[in-house]
């Protein structure tokens, strides 16, 4: 499975099943449609014959020569007839036969290598995630089940989860970090996000379990890596000191542009919260040199433009830079429509180029949703599995109730069980295991699933009623972000050379 496009200037063929991408000229790029069909028979030949053990092997790669040699003269002509066909013989030839044949010779070669027309190897490979021993490696520790802020678009209810207020507890916390090292097997490296509501409100607690975490680490041979996510409202000089110290990220919520970003990030009273963020979160980026934090906004449908958000975040000073679409119901006046997706690719091609025209002048940035890995990229359970909610990631709540992820807490359906007895719906947890892309139909045939892992599990349950759905809005926008992310490191490379 092939997916080709253009983007900025640029011919790019991505093979999907090996992750190989090549830019190419404008003869391969039209000539790619003509071959595939003509190999798909091939291809189930070859891969039918791989199946059986050969008795003499050199024979066997002499046979595979002389039928590579054969397959490639008769794709060749198969080719220049159909090219010929099309002609009109009114005017000359775009491309000469021997042209033509030396093009199609290169496909060919490259199809040999495993990097053009692979076969997909990864299917079988998830069928033994249920067979998995489970091993939790991250936690969302909910903090704060309160918040200063009265975001319009916020899933939690401003904090509440669509239940009660409430601060955890050095009690719940402190189980919860047990719970997590009991669960983590052979595994080093945990995870632990601070989050709210606002997690700021209950900082005395962040403190202190962070303190409980570092006194687990060398007794159990693990090692905690810290984050907090917040809206920085009560950031101080104190508790950035502290966070510098110990904390490995820091997401610092902010929309953009301080008209998008007061009218849906307001404080209960209808007042803005821009201009008391942007001081304290500049200071944190130069504190941190600029690495190691997010700005981390959202943007709807009153900014559709949100180029121009990601733009002014850059133009005040941040290097590390994430804006993201918002998800809602078609009920919210804020949500995005599929009306609007012709209008944010646009937005999002436009992007692209300015970061390219920037990093050429020295004044780049990172744009998280463009950052893409084309050389090794994430272990193949992780391509397939997306982000282990519900499995090696879980959130807690105040009262130490486990979810799979924080945008399913308040929901009693995925309720699985606490931090005292651990999880209780092995049910819900097995049918996680099993959320993959190719438990998901529509995944099967995009050309975007082994970087997007299947989308998000409670987008697809919040609009479908089932974790194994998809969200069709997000899966446009994760594509034309996936095309702009490759069109990028293609530029790069280029540059390299």
């Amino acid at each position: 499975m092939i997916h080709q496009y253009r983007n900025n200037g640029y011919n790019i063929v991505l093979d999907v099943n090996s992750g190989s991408v090549h830019v190419v000229d404008d003869l391969v790029y039209d000539l790619l449609p003509l071959v595939e069909p003509l190999l798909q028979e091939a291809g189930k030949e070859s891969e039918h014959s791989e199946a059986g053990e050969a008795a003499d092997i050199e024979a066997e790669n002499n046979e595979s020569k002389e039928a590579a040699a054969e397959e490639a003269e008769a794709v060749c002509a198969a080719i220049l007839d159909k090219v010929h066909c099309s002609r009109t013989g009114e005017e000359p030839a775009e491309y000469r036969d021997d042209e033509i044949v030396e093009a199609v010779e290169e496909i060919l070669e490259l199809r040999a290598a495993g990097q053009l027309f692979a076969p997909d190897v990864y299917e079988n490979y998830v069928y033994d995630f249920k067979k998995r021993r489970t091993v939790v490696k991250a936690l969302c520790l909910h903090i704060a089940h309160d918040c200063n802020l009265a975001c319009r678009y916020c899933f939690a209810g401003e904090g509440e989860y669509h239940g009660r207020r409430a601060l955890m507890s050095f009690e719940v916390g402190k189980k919860a970090l047990d719970f997590l090292v009991a669960n983590s097997g052979n595994r080093i490296n945990l995870e632990v996000d601070f989050f709210g509501g606002e997690p700021l409100m209950n900082w005395d607690v962040v403190k202190r379990l962070v303190e409980y975490g570092r006194s687990l680490e060398e007794p159990y041979n693990k090692k905690f890596r810290f984050t907090l996510t917040t809206n920085g409202v009560l950031l101080n000089e104190e508790i950035l000191e502290f966070a510098n110290r110990e904390m490995s990220n820091i997401v610092l919520s902010i929309d953009g542009r301080k008209e998008i970003h007061d009218r849906m990030r307001p404080f209960r009273g209808g007042q803005g919260s821009y201009d008391l963020i942007v001081p304290k979160f500049k200071r944190v980026a130069e504190s941190r040199e600029q690495t190691n934090y997010y700005v981390r906004g959202t943007f709807t449908r009153n900014n559709l433009d949100f180029s121009q958000d990601v733009l002014h975040l850059a133009d005040l000073g941040f290097r590390q830079i994430s804006v993201e679409p918002v998800v809602a119901g078609p009920e919210a006046d804020y949500a995005i429509r599929e009306e609007d997706l012709p209008k944010l690719k646009e937005e999002y091609d436009r992007l692209a180029a300015e970061m390219l025209r920037r990093r050429r002048e020295g004044k780049g940035f990172n744009f998280f949703h463009f950052m893409i890995d084309l050389e090794g990229g994430p272990c193949v359970a992780k391509r397939l599995s997306g982000c282990g909610s519900g499995t090696e990631y879980l959130a807690v709540t105040p009262w130490g109730d486990l979810y799979p992820c924080h945008q399913f807490v308040g929901n009693e359906k995925f309720l699985m069980g606490n931090v005292e007895e651990g999880v209780l719906r092995e049910d819900l947890r097995d049918q996680f295991k099993c959320c993959n892309v190719y438990a998901k139909e529509k995944c099967r045939e995009c050309f975007a699933r082994f970087y997007c892992s299947g989308g998000c599990a409670a987008n697809a349950y919040n609009f479908h009623g089932d974790v194994n759905g998809t969200y069709e809005v997000g899966c446009e926008l994760e594509r034309k972000r996936v095309e702009c992310a490759i069109m990028l490191k293609a530029a790069e490379a280029e540059e390299a050379e």
